[in-house]
This record gives C-alpha cells, structure tokens and sequence, in this order.
C-alpha cells in the first residue's frame, strides 16, 4: 500500500532536508501553486501540494544533476520510495527534470514543470518590489524575463514551455500563479513593505 504524506509530514521532511530558507519558500511557492490549481481543475490539492513541496528536497543536500546515481532528484526520489510513498508522486517528481528522460504525461506532473521555474521568478519579481507581489502584472514579469541578467539562473524557456506544456495562455497562467502566491506573501518573504509577516 501506498503512503499518503500529510501536507504537515511532508513539511517536516522538506525541513530534515532543507535547511536554506530561499530554497525552502521556493518549494513553498510552488507546492502553493500548485494546491491552487488542484483546486480550481478538481484535483487532489494535497497531493499536488506534496509533489509541489517536496521536488526540490534533495537540492541542498545532492545538486549535482549529471550525478546519476546520488544527483538531484534522484536521492529525494529513493527517499520518498523507501517511505512507500505513492509512486506517481515519485513519478512527477522527475517528470520536472528534463534530463531524467521521463515524460510529462499527467496534469500534475505538467503543472509541476508549469508552476516550478515561473514561481520562482515570480518570487525574485516580488523581492525587488516594495509592494511585493501586489500589482504584479504579467505584462511587467514578460518584461523581467526579457533582461538575462535578471533572476539569471531561471530558465526562460521552461517558463514559456510550461504554459505550453499545460495548455494554457501564458499571461493568464502568470496571473493565476500571482494571485495563488500573494496569498501566502508573508510566509513566502514577499509581503508589501510594512506589512506584519
């Protein structure tokens, strides 16, 4: 039988393995978003919420990608399999990364790459703004994405490829990943200038 990691379990192990705060709202961020868009097609938003959280656990620990045997994602991938977590959690997990060679087949695992590199951007977007998150317009992230030296390690072309992948209009996408994080703008570090966190 398949283990069904709670959003607070899986919390706790995000903090076992992640101990940089960045590293930590950027997986907040995402699972974030995509719990937003579990909700609104009738998904399973804890699930998605797990996936979201935990794709980057082992990032810290194991960044080295072309490391094909300890490499992320792969040592949080045998983590997870050695908890009997469910294995399309396991399965989305390295759907995200394109050298793994697993293709994006379902809608979680398509909103995974969608929402993964965007909130991150989004994020770098919010920092460098007294408002933060509020105001945001997707015609202001389009124009951030076209200055390389900006947020530089976010891949622009997965941005876009997300989007395309989940079948969805680019600025609504960028919109709808706005609107879900400003929710959770204080615990993401990215609350308006003199709001309480």
């Amino acid at each position: 039988m398949c283990a069904q990691l709670s959003r607070d379990e899986a919390w706790t192990l995000l903090t076992e393995w992640v101990q940089s705060e960045s590293l930590r709202r950027h997986c907040l961020a995402v699972a974030t978003a995509m719990d937003a868009y579990a909700r609104r097609n009738g998904e399973d938003a804890d699930r998605w919420y797990v996936v979201g959280l935990l794709h980057d656990m082992d990032y810290e620990r194991f960044p080295d990608m072309d490391d094909e045997v300890e490499g992320h994602p792969r040592s949080g991938m045998r983590e997870l399999e050695s908890r009997g977590v469910d294995p399309e959690i396991v399965r989305a997990i390295a759907s995200h990364a394109d050298f793994m060679g697993v293709p994006r087949e379902s809608a979680m695992e398509k909103t995974l790459y969608a929402v993964d590199e965007l909130s991150g951007f989004l994020l770098a977007c919010a920092y460098v703004r007294p408002q933060g998150l509020e105001g945001l317009t997707p015609k202001s992230v389009k124009k951030k994405l076209k200055q390389p030296s900006f947020a530089a390690a976010v891949n622009r072309e997965d941005v876009r490829e997300g989007a395309a992948q989940l079948g969805v209009d680019f600025d609504e996408h960028v919109a709808f990943v706005i609107a879900a994080l400003n929710e959770r703008a204080g615990e993401l570090g990215v609350a308006p200038s003199g709001t309480p966190a």
